[in-house]
């Protein structure tokens, strides 16, 4: 059985497909279905869901269609989460390559550098970064990162020591190759898989931070969110519940689909291993 097929019939990873088809699929469309600004006005301000079918679900106080701004925001969350998950992944995969294969006074300086920033909960220091950068898209990427790769790092430093003793790394030291195309060409590879079954984790953390930062109005004023729509409708929300509801719904959603879908790669990884 193919590992598409094995994956698709374990149930929460069918679901979590499900959910994540239906994300991309928003972030996708966006601009097709909703084409212009999203924050353009296009009615009567406070307008209910399902009282006019051209705004299936309502307007916001401004008067801007919340279905708009819920699709553009896919694409923020999409775009945030998978960015960011790069970045803390490529970043916690090369420090903790160098950390386990180099050994010594690197291993040293590079685990302290990793303590320092596990002492600070990442969302503090997600929120002190843009607090004193100043928000933007590409600054929340960042900031996120900084809190999320040091678990990669660590996970990647533990496989590269059991992996650096290994025949062929030996074979590979006997026939002259640079320490560096050791770890980077023969190590790390194989040290990945570990590594990468952390990323649904971070893709849901992280677009729950960025929710997080938006709602506190630390996100890209120049972007549509779903928390920053959160944000908007907490100041109507006895008179227009909706407002905040529709997008919260949209990311309880959206973070369960990443981790159900993680968790069906890691289950399918597992049985492919037992298998093999």
């Amino acid at each position: 059985m193919s590992p598409l097929r094995r994956f698709l019939r374990t149930p929460e990873a069918f679901a979590g497909a499900i959910l994540l088809a239906a994300l991309i699929a928003m972030a996708l469309s966006a601009s097709l279905l909703f084409p212009g600004d999203p924050q353009a006005i296009a009615g009567p301000a406070m307008l209910p869901p399902f009282q006019d079918w051209s705004l299936p679900l309502g307007t916001d106080r401004l008067g801007r269609n919340v279905l708009a701004e819920l699709f553009h925001g896919a694409r923020t969350s999409l775009a945030v989460g998978l960015t960011a998950a790069a970045a803390a992944l490529v970043v916690g995969a090369v420090v903790g390559t160098l950390a386990g294969f180099a050994g010594g006074i690197v291993d040293e300086v590079l685990m302290r550098i990793t303590d320092a920033f596990q002492t600070v909960p990442s969302f503090l220091l997600a929120l002190a970064f843009v607090s004193v950068v100043g928000p933007s898209l590409g600054i929340v990427v960042i900031a996120i990162a900084l809190g999320t790769w040091t678990g990669p790092a660590r996970v990647a430093r533990a496989e590269v020591l059991s992996i650096r003793e290994r025949d062929y790394v030996a074979g590979a030291r006997v026939i002259g190759m640079h320490p560096l195309a050791i770890a980077f060409r023969e190590v790390l590879p194989n040290a990945l898989p570990p590594v990468l079954a952390m990323s649904s984790v971070i893709v849901a953390a992280a677009i729950l931070t960025e929710a997080a930062l938006s709602f506190l109005g630390l996100g890209d004023p120049n972007r549509v969110t779903w928390g920053g729509m959160i944000a908007e409708g907490r100041t109507v929300l006895r008179t227009a519940p909706f407002l905040s509801i529709v997008p919260g719904i949209a990311l309880v959603l959206t973070v369960l689909g990443v981790y159900l879908a993680g968790e069906g790669i890691v289950e399918t990884t597992a049985v492919r291993r037992g298998l093999s």
